[in-house]
């Protein structure tokens, strides 16, 4: 069957060979056509030429094919016979092939007998094939001539060694050679491949690549192991015969340790193998890999394969143009082709191995996955993540997976995806698809370092692939703005902004695509909006583009259309997306007119189109207060980050400068007259003396006009001709005034300066006893006066905080205070007015039914407070600061330390409840600049008071106090937490306002997380300052009291507010350091600035300190603020401040005992608590410490064992409001947290001991037997909860079992101790399976099930263990009954199985009697009587 098979592939493969030849024969057929008549039939006396004539074949002279007049068989058969019949056989041979010797000395006839025979016409239709063997092709299946005319053809080779070609353009050598391939029988095949290797190693390069491509067809099954060994031998010795031996070799059935062997030599010789050569290399290697070796042999390959290396920049950018000119060129002429061609074959070639083997592409991931340093990752490793995710759905998820760990590491960064891409931008377009939804796939996850991954290969797919791809990239962008993710919105507008300006002309080819999200502005944020307009304005307006009228007329469109619009919503829109089109129209002539004089004309048209279209907005939202406000915003904002026209702004000052003086400036002798509720006063001024042109804010009098007027109340006495503006738009006017004098003055405030000191028109702001009589309208009135004072503050500070005189910052602080002193008037009356609506500060919100979540039922209490307890606490509010606490402190980190006084009581109180309120309506106040922080540089400031003759009369000394210190701290932290928190992306809910994450922070959200970033920093040292101050207050408080917080020194009010300055400070730097942006290489030089800073604080050390010592230092500097720690919430911020500094550190370990002990200390500590039931530490943040000092020290074993074995029972033997005096933070209302944790970290800790196997040493096998122990005991004491107990019973299972199996006969007693121990905790699971059956519990009887089923498997798998080490007959079976957590037996099961019940005590008395009598089987007996008491759920009965 196997020859047949073989000569029906022989002769398809000659029927192929022959095809080949008969083309080659064609022109030369032609030519003997002509030269017919001088072409004679040989006529010879030897006996060659008789035996053929005989046999059928007539040779021919000249350039005539010899005649085949009978069938080839046929010839063959009858040569074969008549040499045989002869009477001189054997010799007759000998003559016969010595004729033909003397016959092929003539070249012309040499030829001849190498081509295929011509047929004679009349035979040709009864021939089965149309084509015939040359004549020494035929004499070769002639088994008695074969040897010696393989000789001939060895023998004669030689002769066209340095001749490729003769006149007829036939390659004389290759024709020999391919005589000798698909012969039907070879005679003697290991003389022929001598011949034949020896022939190769004598001849030229070009022919014995011919040679060595033939082999396979020439040579037979039997002497491929002996081809191979030559072949091997002499790819050692010529490396540029590399590639046909390889070619070869794969086709060679060999043996597989041969092919290794071989894989090896050329993985030795890789780093110097041409490029050209290199696709067939790797394809040698791929094909030759197991499953076995697969991940070994792919690690070496990708390290010593650097495509990067292999084509040089300037040949690389020849190769781009000649290939983007001519086309992806054919595989037939590699060699010929450029650097680039190759690595594009070399791709296709790993793009069939991976896709036809599944190991491959598995063992190249997990080489990459296994990658560990940032330098050893090169662009191939980057291409063939992308072309395995593009050719294999299968390990898409694997390959997502394994990026995201890599960009999270850092190991994947920027310069790496930008080479890949320059690089082999040509490999990579083919996979546009694949990158792009990999990209998709990126920008679903809450990681910003992925989200900004996946939108650098939409930036780079667009710059460097082609026409359709950058469609496709920019439809992409768009799906992902109309997706409703937030994060995926803001990163796509975010690469379009990019892409705008890196290639604007391609981006207007796809402007449609962009424009098409007019439709659906809806859906995304005001923040988004301003980008979306952004960069179609950019489009729009864009120099290079002069054609893109249509995109400026669709925007008109939508402008005006918004604006018109009567919901706010929409007029948002509106004045959002004219005021951006308006700064990129006057950025972009500002820009033109500074180059070029010819463009003064259009620049001068263009900035009246911007006048207008401001024009515009502002009659579109005079109406509209809100409208108005908002309006004033954008524009603050655009005059702050764009560089507008001069001439733009001086119209814009001129106008804003005049109006606001119309609309809210009065002179402030002369008092506002009217029927106004409460009396008018002017207060809040700054200046002493008393002046004719004084200046005052007339804000009571426009808040009277515009509440009560509406509502058919008084008027007040206005001018006929004076236009009434809302109050509401008095800060976001000032505030675009001050930017726009700002901008025209180089940063000089001196023409607006006189409005940091004057009064502001109000009425005596403190309610007194009057509160209670007051109606709800006027406290609402009252509350909406001090938001919109509050509000004008705020921005007096954020214009005038940057002033360096003394006078101004001591004007600057006074202002400050006077926000806090506010802010503690404004409690009181919000705290009697539980359903006010405040008056909106921020106005790019997209609804106006924003509420602060005021809680009635809490006003309402705190409205039943007595008289007597508020009048107490506004007492001297404006006098002292230092004795009243500010307000905005966060409800969920407010720890109070107790004080057993009434006053303590009073405020602890109040002070939870009315700092609620103001927390809540935190989106109606201002938002403060972050250069306000820069107030924290100020220490004491000494301000002069002048006469007026501007003499000094006194001076004053102002400085920052701690309630004004809380109140920046308190802002600055809310700051941080908003934009260095990284936002988990999640999907907005259907209808969902979005908005309201942001509010309070637009100006903040138009920087970027850097610039924050490097701001703070700037504060570094003060907040080091008041850091240290405050750990000295607390210092100094503890040695005056001894440690008591309610000692008869310490002012209440005073301690509350420096522990929660203290908290702010520690969350601050926590929020700083634990920026992901650090992980980026840019972001380096910050952090080591910062770390600088710190150190230097411990001592002045030099700027190069490595970041290793700069990490040391600054861990030990905050740690030494753990003395002075006022309150639990503080240790923990401490804590997680200072593992945040070890993380950035390679030696962590060394220091991870220090977190340890330091968490330990503070759970070892007593804590001030709030009251005398309940301790103010949260249950998650004592979890979260209990956590990180269970994580973090060295025997978690022994630290749970130390809490339960030490610090419960001292809590179990202490009266009822007692703690354990080891650990002070265990009480009975924190007993369950300390439980769960330690169930947790257990299960955690067992299921991480290794199995281990019976190779393992007795040393590791006792001490895992050790540490089993351990963990067995911890459970016997915390076995309480079905949910962890089920979970360290399957640990066990998994990890102990195996260690039991095998250390049973070495250590029987360990194993058995173990198990009786264990035997008890699996007893008291099923007595609490019981409890949960009676109590009808469903949290306790969800577990019920899953744990029964664990417990049976227990005892199957002990049965198991006792089977393996041949102690069968020492298991039995019993059943346990069923009992309450007392021990009792739960009376409702049948009286039968009552019965079966009893039947264990007697089993347990025969164990024992089996026990004494049978010595050699004293522990399996014992092991199989423990084994049946642990038997709980085996045939247990319900």
């Amino acid at each position: 069957m196997v020859s047949k098979r073989r000569l029906s592939r022989s002769e398809d493969k000659e029927s192929l060979t022959e095809d080949a030849s008969k083309t080659r024969k064609q022109p030369l057929s032609k030519k003997t056509k002509k030269s017919h008549i001088a072409n004679e039939v040989e006529e010879n006396d030897s006996i060659f030429v008789k035996l053929l004539k005989i046999s059928g074949i007539i040779l021919k002279t000249g350039e005539s094919q010899n005649q085949l007049a009978v069938d080839q068989i046929a010839f063959q058969k009858k040569l074969f016979q008549t040499l045989r019949r002869h009477p001189s056989y054997p010799k007759i041979i000998e003559e016969f092939v010595s004729g033909l010797e003397s016959y092929i000395e003539d070249e012309d006839s040499f030829r001849n007998c190498l081509l295929s025979c011509e047929r004679l016409q009349d035979e040709e239709a009864s021939m089965g094939a149309s084509y015939s063997k040359s004549l020494i092709k035929l004499l070769l299946g002639i088994d008695i001539l074969q040897p010696a005319i393989i000789k001939t053809l060895f023998e004669k080779l030689p002769e066209y060694f340095f001749e490729n070609k003769n006149s007829d353009e036939i390659n004389i050598p290759r024709l020999i050679v391919s005589q000798l391939k698909w012969l039907d029988r070879v005679v003697d095949g290991k003389d022929l491949t001598t011949k034949i290797m020896q022939l190769i190693s004598i001849a030229p390069e070009n022919l014995q690549h011919d040679i060595i491509t033939s082999l396979p067809e020439i040579v037979g099954d039997s002497q491929h192991a002996d081809v191979g060994k030559e072949l091997s031998d002499l790819l050692i010795e010529n490396t540029s015969l590399t590639v046909p031996i390889l070619d070869v070799l794969s086709s060679l059935r060999l043996d597989p340790n041969f092919l290794l062997k071989v894989r090896q030599l050329v993985m030795d010789k890789l780093l110097s193998i041409r490029l050209e050569d290199l696709p067939v290399i790797i394809k040698f290697i791929l094909h030759s890999i197991t499953a076995m070796d697969a991940l070994e042999v792919i690690s070496e390959l990708r390290e010593k394969l650097d495509l990067q290396h292999c084509v040089l920049p300037s040949r690389l950018q020849a190769s781009q143009v000649k290939l983007k000119s001519k086309g992806r060129a054919s595989s037939s002429g590699n060699q010929e082709s450029s650097g680039q061609n190759c690595i594009i074959l070399l791709f296709d070639v790993i793009k069939s191995a991976i896709r036809y083997e599944k190991t491959i592409s598995e063992a190249w991931i997990k080489a990459i996955e296994n990658t560990a340093s940032v330098s050893e990752h090169k662009v191939f490793d980057l291409v063939m993540l992308f072309i395995i995710y593009s050719t294999n759905t299968q390990t898409k998820k694997y390959i997502e997976r394994v990026l995201r760990n890599k960009i999270r590491s850092g190991c994947i960064q920027e310069q790496l995806l930008q080479s890949t891409f320059s690089i082999h931008y040509l490999v990579l377009k083919d996979m546009c698809s694949s990158i792009l939804s990999l990209a998709q796939s990126l920008l679903h996850s809450p990681d910003q370092s992925i989200i900004s991954f996946g939108s650098l290969l939409y930036k780079y797919a667009f710059k460097f692939f082609d026409t359709y791809c950058q469609q496709e990239v920019v439809g992409a962008l768009v799906t992902h703005i109309c997706s409703g993710n937030e994060a995926e919105v803001d990163t796509a507008l975010d690469v379009l902004l990019e892409l705008v300006v890196l290639n604007p002309s391609a981006m207007m080819m796809n402007a449609v695509f962009v424009k098409g999200i007019l439709d659906y502005l809806d859906n995304i944020s005001p923040q988004q909006i301003r980008k979306l307009f952004y960069v179609l304005s950019t489009l729009a307006f864009s120099k290079q583009n002069e054609a893109s009228s249509h995109i400026q007329d669709d925007m008109h469109l939508v402008i005006r259309k918004q604006l018109s619009s009567t919901v706010f919503k929409y007029k948002l829109i509106g004045i959002i997306g004219a005021v951006t089109m308006a700064g990129i129209m006057a950025a972009d002539r500002s820009e033109s007119s500074s180059l070029t004089q010819d463009r003064t004309n259009l620049s001068d048209e263009q900035c009246t189109q911007v006048t207008s279209l401001l024009q515009l907005v502002h009659s579109c939202s005079e109406q509209s207060p809100q409208a108005s406000a908002l309006y004033y915003d954008e524009f603050a904002n655009l005059i702050q980050h764009e560089k507008l026209d001069p001439k733009a702004l001086e119209w814009v000052g001129h106008t804003i400068c005049n109006d606001f003086q119309d609309a809210f400036v009065v002179d402030s002798c002369v008092v506002p007259e009217g029927d106004f509720p409460f009396p008018v006063k002017a207060l809040y001024g700054l200046e002493e003396y008393n002046t004719q042109d004084g200046i005052a804010i007339n804000l009571l009098p426009l808040l009277f006009s515009q509440d009560f007027a509406k509502d058919g109340g008084p008027v007040t006495s206005q001018e006929s001709g004076q236009k009434l503006v809302s109050p509401l738009c008095l800060a976001p006017y000032f505030r675009l005034l001050r930017l726009c004098v700002e901008r025209q003055h180089n940063g000089n405030l001196e023409e607006i300066d006189g409005l940091l000191d004057c009064p502001v028109f109000l009425t005596d702001l403190e309610p007194g006893e009057r509160l209670e009589s007051m109606s709800a309208k006027e406290c609402s009135f009252m509350c909406s006066l001090i938001f919109l004072t509050l509000n004008w503050f705020r921005e007096i500070v954020n214009a005038f905080c940057r002033e360096t005189s003394p006078e101004m910052k001591g004007k600057v602080l006074t202002r400050l205070k006077h926000i806090v002193e506010l802010q503690i008037i404004l409690e009181k009356y919000l705290a009697v007015t539980p359903d006010y609506v405040p008056p909106l500060g921020n106005f790019d919100v997209e609804t106006l039914d924003i509420t602060p979540h005021t809680v009635t039922a809490i006003s309402a209490k705190i409205r039943k407070k007595g008289k007597i307890e508020r009048k107490q606490e506004t007492d001297g509010s404006k006098t002292s600061s230092s004795d009243t606490l500010s307000e905005e402190k966060n409800s969920e980190c407010d720890p109070t330390p107790s004080h057993k006084g009434p006053l303590n009581k009073e405020f602890t109180g109040k002070e939870e409840k009315t700092s609620l309120l103001l927390h809540n309506s935190h989106a109606f106040f201002r938002e403060l600049d972050i250069e306000v922080f820069s107030i924290l540089h100020c220490g004491l400031v000494t301000k002069f008071i002048l006469d007026t003759e501007m003499h000094t009369e006194a001076t004053e000394v102002v400085q920052l106090g701690p309630p004004e210190l809380l109140f920046l701290l308190e802002d600055l932290s809310q700051k941080l937490e908003s934009m260095l928190t990284p936002p988990i992306a999640r999907r907005v809910p259907f209808l969902k306002n979005k908005g309201s994450r942001n509010i309070g922070f637009s100006h903040l959200q138009q920087r970027s997380a850097q610039e924050i970033v490097h701001c703070v920093f700037q504060l570094l040292t003060p907040m080091c300052n008041h850091l240290e101050n405050i750990h000295n207050y607390f210092q100094c408080l503890a040695a005056e009291n001894h440690s008591v917080v309610d000692g008869p020194g310490v002012k209440v009010q005073e301690y509350h507010i420096m522990s929660s300055c203290y908290q702010r400070l520690l969350q601050i730097f926590h929020g700083l350091f634990a920026w992901s942006g650090f992980s980026q290489p840019e972001n380096q030089n910050l952090l080591y600035s910062a770390l600088h800073v710190l150190s230097s604080r411990l001592k002045q050390g030099e700027h190069s300190q490595p970041l290793e010592e700069l990490l040391s230092q600054s861990f030990h500097y905050l740690q030494n603020f753990h003395q002075s720690i006022p309150s639990f919430q503080c240790a923990l911020y401490l804590i997680r401040l200072l593992m945040v500094i070890l993380e950035k550190s390679t030696a962590s370990t060394q220091n991870k005992e220090k977190i340890a002990s330091l968490a330990r200390q503070f759970l070892c500590r007593v804590w001030p608590s709030g009251d005398k039931e309940k301790s103010n530490i949260s249950n998650d943040q004592l979890h979260a410490l209990l956590c990180i000092y269970l994580e973090h020290t060295d025997s978690i074993l022994k630290a749970i064992e130390e809490i339960a074995g030490v610090g419960i029972p001292e809590l179990i033997n202490s009266p009822k409001d007692a703690s354990s005096s080891t650990f002070p933070t265990l009480t009975r209302h924190t007993f369950v947290v300390f439980f769960r944790v330690m169930m947790a970290e257990l299960e955690k800790t067992v299921k991480k001991i290794e199995p281990g196997t019976a190779a393992d040493s007795q040393q590791i096998h006792e001490e895992k037997l050790l540490y089993w122990n351990m963990a067995v005991r911890d459970f016997s004491i915390l076995i309480n909860l079905i949910k962890y107990g089920r979970l360290f019973v399957e640990a066990f299972l998994k990890q102990c079992m195996p260690l039991l199996d095998f250390s049973f006969r070495k250590h029987r007693e360990d194993v058995l101790s173990l198990l009786e121990t264990f035997q008890l905790d699996t007893r008291l699971l099923h007595h609490l399976c019981g409890h949960s059956k009676i109590h009808q519990d469903t949290r306790l009887t969800q577990h019920v099930p899953l744990l029964k089923k664990t417990l049976e498997l227990l005892v199957c798998r002990v049965k198991a263990m006792l089977t393996l080490n041949n102690c069968r007959e020492a298991f039995w079976l019993g059943n346990l009954k069923n009992r309450d957590l007392q021990g009792e037996e739960i009376k409702s099961q049948n009286s039968q199985e009552s019965t079966a019940d009893e039947s264990e005590d007697d089993m347990s008395s025969q164990a024992s009697k089996s026990k004494a009598t049978e010595d050699g089987e004293e522990d399996e007996v014992s092991a199989g009587e423990k084994e049946q008491d642990s038997d709980e759920s085996y045939d247990d009965s319900d």
